[in-house]
């Protein structure tokens, strides 16, 4: 019919052509930054994407999470293309290995399974598939705690204790945990009065796993409130920059009591 709209593309239609620009850009012919590099010397730019991510989320910037999570998809799209060069896999591989395990392990949504109408009844549900899956490739799972990513170090030790929690293994509650926190404190002012540089080390990881543990009871996500936590010091520490600017000084010109003053007008400026 004239004059009639063409229909709109289905949403993630338009990543072939992602797919076409990355295999251009490794073509004889390409640019040869791209055709130097290989999965190792990748492996920096696939974490700092990642973080890239997770900062425009954390400072709500809409435009920026798009632009970020675009940069890393290019990552992941490189990846795929240097893969099907070698003749191991490429980027359909990728899609369909996902695609068909989101499928796989809902059930409840997928397929006939009934009786699984919470988030932890999902989770627990996605652990025995994830298992069964494991075993009949062989991969019995031997430990409790094997399989869990190495990294980042917040998200590992939620990890961890959300594991020896569902066994039983845990602190009652989150007073519990809140507790362990208490006593660590203690233990890592002992360590420091002792001066003995590894006694300080361990205490200090051990507090720091007990915080974590308590983020976790209360519900909260560690690794995302450390890093809120750090973008509130740095917007803070910011406005007591530029307060100080006002009154022709740095930071390094200041004491540590005016700066501290400040830095509660900073914090009650954000409040309001």
């Amino acid at each position: 019919m004239s004059g009639s709209s063409p229909s709109p593309q289905a949403p993630g239609a338009s990543l072939g052509r992602l797919v076409e620009i990355m295999d251009r850009l490794l073509a004889r012919d390409g640019c040869p930054w791209d055709r130097e590099q290989t999965l190792e010397s990748l492996r920096p730019f696939i974490i700092e994407e990642t973080y890239e991510v997770i900062d425009a989320l954390s400072r709500g910037d809409v435009p920026g999470h798009c632009e970020e999570l675009g940069d890393l998809l290019m990552q992941i799209v490189f990846h795929a293309a240097i893969r099907r060069q070698e003749g191991a896999f490429d980027i359909d591989a990728v899609v369909k290995g996902i695609s068909d395990k989101l499928v796989h392990r809902h059930p409840h949504v997928f397929g006939e399974t009934k009786g699984v109408d919470t988030a932890d009844q999902v989770l627990a549900q996605w652990d025995e598939i994830k298992a069964a899956e494991k075993a009949a490739k062989g991969e019995q799972r031997k430990r409790v705690l094997d399989g869990i990513p190495l990294g980042p170090a917040l998200v590992r030790a939620q990890k961890v204790g959300s594991r020896c929690g569902k066994i039983g293994f845990d602190w009652p509650g989150w007073e519990g945990s809140f507790e362990k926190v208490q006593e660590e404190v203690g233990e890592v002012a002992e360590a420091i009065r002792s001066g003995d540089p590894k006694h300080i080390h361990d205490e200090i990881g051990d507090l720091l796993l007990a915080v974590v543990n308590v983020a976790r009871k209360v519900g909260v996500d560690a690794e995302n409130a450390l890093v809120d936590a750090t973008n509130k010091f740095q917007r803070r520490f910011e406005v007591v920059e530029d307060l100080l600017a006002d009154r022709g000084k740095t930071p390094q010109q200041s004491s540590l009591e005016e700066m501290d003053s400040l830095w509660n007008d900073a914090k009650r400026s954000e409040a309001k």
